[in-house]
């Protein structure tokens, strides 16, 4: 009986025992051309265990290097990618510095704070023009996600001219349909409203019974009826 303890130590798990037999079995091969052969079926052996590994972009770059961490980067075959090495296969890149910048419109984002940058010092009137009304735009539309009710083109009229210090000015009103726009409606009924009055309608016709006959209303001629058991 062969336990763990003897086993040697798995590359990486999810492929399983057998293949990473299959890799240690590839190293032993002597003839090239035959290694390489039974390397690429090891390859469509891997993603076929793997399936999951098709959603990621160029998944077969993923296979070939785990292929190579899976023989501790002894295996020598031809890749179509660029061979990883042991060194810089885990290494991790630098970290980002943490942006400093303060943003001094916190509401609108960072990205219109670079636009509006670029179009105060644009010469061309009509580039100009065409920033002033793709800002406005833009305001309107951030207005209009993070609030229930539509903006007003004066309130964005001014907030911008604050903003540039009158040197940008949109003429036409940009168009933004609003959520909430087509989606008017009263939460709570009135007392004595449309469906009170059709329910009072009904009770003072006799309405229809269960059945579909009469007797259903509360003013109806069958009251005195003795029910017979």
């Amino acid at each position: 009986m062969e336990y763990n303890t003897a086993r040697s130590i798995m590359g990486m798990r999810e492929y399983g025992r057998h293949v990473q037999r299959m890799v240690d079995h590839l190293m032993t091969i002597e003839d090239r051309a035959k290694r390489q052969e039974q390397a690429q079926v090891v390859i469509e052996l891997m993603g076929f265990l793997n399936p999951q590994l098709k959603n990621i972009e160029d998944y077969k770059h993923k296979l070939w290097d785990h292929l190579f961490f899976m023989s501790n980067f002894k295996l020598e075959v031809d890749s179509p990618y660029p061979i990883p090495t042991k060194e810089t296969y885990k290494q991790k890149p630098d970290p980002l510095p943490y942006p400093k910048r303060k943003i001094k419109y916190a509401h609108l984002g960072k990205n219109l704070e670079l636009v509006i940058d670029k179009a105060m010092v644009e010469k061309d009137e009509e580039k100009k023009a065409g920033f002033a009304h793709a800002i406005a735009h833009y305001m309107k539309l951030a207005y209009s996600n993070w609030h229930k009710e539509l903006v007003q083109d004066d309130a964005i009229r001014n907030e911008l001219n604050a903003i540039t210090g009158g040197e940008l000015e949109f003429s036409n009103t940009p168009y933004i349909k609003h959520r909430n726009q087509n989606f008017e409606r009263d939460e709570y009924r009135p007392a004595g409203g449309r469906w009170q009055n059709n329910r009072n309608n009904n009770n003072n016709r006799g309405g229809r019974g269960p059945g579909g006959g009469p007797g259903g209303g509360r003013n109806n001629n069958n009251r005195n009826f003795k029910k017979r058991f």
